[in-house]
């Protein structure tokens, strides 16, 4: 079989068919039942915060820690650089575009600029 040449094993493609079967049944299981409960307002609020909490947890460790290895929160690291002009930017006009493209420059600004020894 082709896909067996390439050097995928058996057993990981039914690793990923059991991740799918998991993954996918969880979330069905919801749909039957999603009109017939009604969750607490307190509930429903703190479930607001679940997307920015996931965000912050993915995002943070990547932006202070980009060799995986030690804390960076020297000026010299661009990925920080990058993260305080999204937020900056997000912050003052709230335009998740322009938010996006100006912190991608500043961060590819920044990370040309320490290669080549500008800054």
């Amino acid at each position: 079989m082709k896909i067996f040449e390439m050097g995928i094993q058996p057993y990981e493609i039914y690793m990923i068919a059991g991740m799918a079967l998991v993954t996918f049944g969880i979330r069905y299981i919801m749909f039957p039942v999603s009109g017939r409960w009604k969750f607490p307002e307190l509930f429903e609020r703190g479930l607001r915060y679940v997307p920015p909490a996931v965000l912050a947890a993915i995002i943070v460790p990547s932006v202070l820690m980009p060799n995986g290895e030690t804390l960076n929160l020297k000026l010299s690291n661009p990925y920080l650089i990058g993260a305080l002009t999204a937020c900056a930017i997000g912050g003052l006009f709230k335009n998740m575009l322009l938010t996006i493209v100006v912190s991608m420059v500043v961060f590819m600004g920044v990370q040309w600029a320490l290669s080549t020894h500008l800054l």
